[in-house]
C-alpha cells in the first residue's frame, strides 16, 4: 500500500484534517512534469493505435478504388515501418513499444485483406490463430505488457471463432459450455503465469494486465456457475456439476492468493460480486417458481442489500487493517 492510501485512511479514522493538504506534503499529488509525462504516454498509445484503425479504415473505404497492389504495398509498407520505427527506437522507450502493437494490429489488417483478396477459404478462427502465431516472436522480444494482452485477446477471439466454426457432436448447448470452460482455463492460465513472471521480471509488474485477467477469468467461471445452477437436476450434466464444484473452489482460491500471498483489494472485491450473483442466481431458481413469487422477489432483494453491505464492510475491514499494518 502506498502514501495515497495510508493518508486516506488515516483520514477517514480522523487522525488528519486536512487530507489534500497532507497529500501535497507527502508528495503523492501528481506534478506538472508527472502529469506532462502522462498525457504525454496516453496520447502516444491512444495515437498508435488509432493511426492503425485509420489504415484498416482507409483500405477498407477505398477498397473499390485501390488495385490490389496498391493495397498490399500500402499494408506492408506499413508494417515495414512500424517494425523499423521499434528497431530504431529500441524496446526501452514507450514510442518503440507503441510502434510495435501498431505493427501487430496492421499484420492482422494485412493477414485479412490477404484472406479477402484470394479467398483461401480458411475459417475466421483460423485468421485470428495465424495472427496470432505471427505475433508472437513480436511479443515475445517487445518486453511490453500491452502487445502481450493484446495477443492474448486474439488467442481468445481464435478459440471462441473455433467453437462457432466447429459446434461439435452435442449440439450448441454443450459446445457453449464447453467453450467457456476452455477460455476460463485458457485465461486462469495466463493469470497465474503472469503473477509468477511478475515477480522476477519488472515490466510485467503492472496490476491492470492480471486484473483484466482476473475479470474474464472470474466472468467465465461466474457464467458457468449461473449454467450449471439453471441446468442441474439429478439427470444434469457432469460439466453442469463440475461448475457448482469449480466456482467455490476458485473462489478460495482466489482468497488465499490475493490476501496472504500478494494482497490485492481488487481481487477480493470481484470475488465477493461473483459470490452474490452465483447466490441470487441460485435463490432466483428455487424461490421463483412457485406462487409466492412476488414477495420472493423483494425477499432475494433484501438478501442481495445484505450480502452488498457485508462485503463492503468486510471489504473496508481489509483496506483498514493493511493500512494499520503498514503503518506499524
Amino acid at each position: 500500500m502506498n502514501k495515497r492510501d495510508f493518508i486516506l485512511i488515516w483520514a477517514e479514522r480522523g487522525a488528519i484534517s486536512d487530507a489534500p493538504a497532507a497529500l501535497g506534503l507527502a508528495g503523492v499529488l501528481p506534478s506538472v512534469r508527472e502529469w506532462r509525462l502522462f498525457l504525454d504516454r496516453l496520447l502516444l498509445w491512444c495515437g498508435a493505435v488509432a493511426l492503425a484503425a485509420a489504415v484498416v479504415f482507409f483500405v477498407a473505404h477505398n477498397w473499390n478504388e485501390l488495385g490490389r497492389y496498391a493495397k498490399f504495398g500500402l499494408l506492408e509498407l506499413l508494417v515495414v515501418a512500424a517494425v523499423a520505427g521499434y528497431w530504431r527506437l529500441g524496446p526501452d522507450r514507450a514510442s518503440g513499444k507503441a510502434s510495435l502493437v501498431a505493427a501487430s494490429i496492421l499484420l492482422g489488417a494485412l493477414l485479412a485483406f490477404f484472406g479477402q483478396t484470394y479467398q483461401t477459404g480458411a475459417d475466421t478462427w483460423e485468421l485470428f490463430a495465424t495472427w496470432f502465431a505471427l505475433m508472437l516472436p513480436w511479443v515475445i522480444i517487445g518486453r511490453c505488457a500491452g502487445l502481450w494482452m493484446l495477443s492474448i485477446v486474439i488467442a481468445n477471439t481464435a478459440s471462441a471463432l473455433y467453437f462457432q466454426a466447429f459446434p461439435g457432436l452435442l449440439g450448441m448447448v454443450f459446445n457453449t459450455e464447453r467453450q467457456l470452460w476452455t477460455l476460463f482455463a485458457f485465461n486462469t492460465a495466463c493469470l497465474v503465469a503472469w503473477e509468477l513472471a511478475a515477480r522476477r521480471i519488472a515490466w510485467l509488474n503492472e496490476r491492470w494486465a492480471p486484473r483484466l485477467l482476473l475479470f474474464a477469468g472470474g466472468l467465465l467461471v461466474t457464467a458457468l456457475a449461473i449454467q450449471g445452477i439453471f441446468r442441474w437436476d439429478f439427470r444434469g450434466s457432469e460439466q453442469s456439476g463440475a461448475a457448482l464444484l469449480i466456482h467455490p473452489l476458485w473462489l478460495v482460491c482466489l482468497y488465499a492468493a490475493y490476501r496472504h500471498w500478494r494482497r490485492d483489494l481488487f481481487a477480493i472485491a470481484g470475488a465477493c460480486l461473483s459470490a452474490i450473483v452465483v447466490v441470487t442466481a441460485f435463490l432466483s431458481k428455487h424461490l421463483l417458481a412457485g406462487r409466492a413469487a412476488e414477495a420472493n422477489f423483494l425477499f432475494i432483494g433484501a438478501i442481495v442489500i445484505v450480502m452488498a453491505a457485508a462485503a463492503g464492510w468486510w471489504l473496508k475491514q481489509i483496506a483498514s487493517e493493511e493500512g494499520a499494518q503498514h503503518a506499524d
